[in-house]
């Protein structure tokens, strides 16, 4: 496919096109004031015949000149068209990859999320018994002064057992609160994502 010219030379082509035409009109102007200045009939007639045609002549290259103008807009706008074609087909393929992105984000967090509910749960569990066992050894120790040093060792451990089941619910009370906000942050993120992706199309 042969390059067009480049946008200087045409309009230097332009430009020599409409001087000619330009010069062409005052030719046939300069034509028939000098046939009119000497009074002759035929002179007269002469110049107007040279007027016509030389007027005519300027007006095919002016009316050239405008049809290869309007065929360059075209060119130039269809040229805009299929860049911004190619432009938003790019644009609706990087909402679409980011939009995909973001629900498989948001499935790690969710399922991130029932797993730390599930401890949770559990610890909770773990939390009851170790507070019942714990109540257990206390009734037993009331009703068993006699092997008070191995209750009161029983005791402790089940403290401490207590103890540490709690601060694991609350750790995991922490970390749950934490995957929470991250999904809201995704799902705020997924939400705009697919906004802007209605917007573009």
């Amino acid at each position: 496919m042969a390059s067009s010219p480049a946008p200087a030379s045409r309009r230097r082509q332009r430009s020599t096109r409409l001087t000619v035409a330009v010069v062409l009109l005052v030719l046939a102007a300069l034509a028939v004031a000098a046939a009119v200045a000497t009074g002759s009939l035929l002179l007269v007639t002469l110049a107007a015949v040279l007027a016509v045609a030389l007027g005519a002549a300027a007006t095919r290259i002016t009316h050239s000149e405008l049809a290869l103008t309007r065929r360059e807009a075209a060119r130039d706008r269809a040229e805009q068209a299929r860049a911004y074609r190619a432009l938003t087909e790019r644009r609706t393929a990087e909402n679409a990859a980011f939009a995909e992105s973001m629900r498989a984000r948001m499935a790690r967090q969710q399922h991130a999320m029932r797993e730390l509910e599930e401890a949770l749960a559990g610890a909770q569990r773990r939390a009851a018994e170790a507070t019942r066992k714990l109540n257990a050894e206390a009734r037993r120790a009331d009703a068993a002064e006699q092997d008070g040093r191995r209750l009161e060792e029983g005791l402790a451990g089940a403290e401490q057992r207590a103890a540490e089941a709690i601060v694991r619910v609350a750790e995991l009370e922490q970390e749950l609160d934490v995957v929470r906000a991250e999904l809201d942050v995704v799902t705020q993120a997924w939400h705009a994502a697919e906004a802007g992706q209605r917007k573009h199309a």
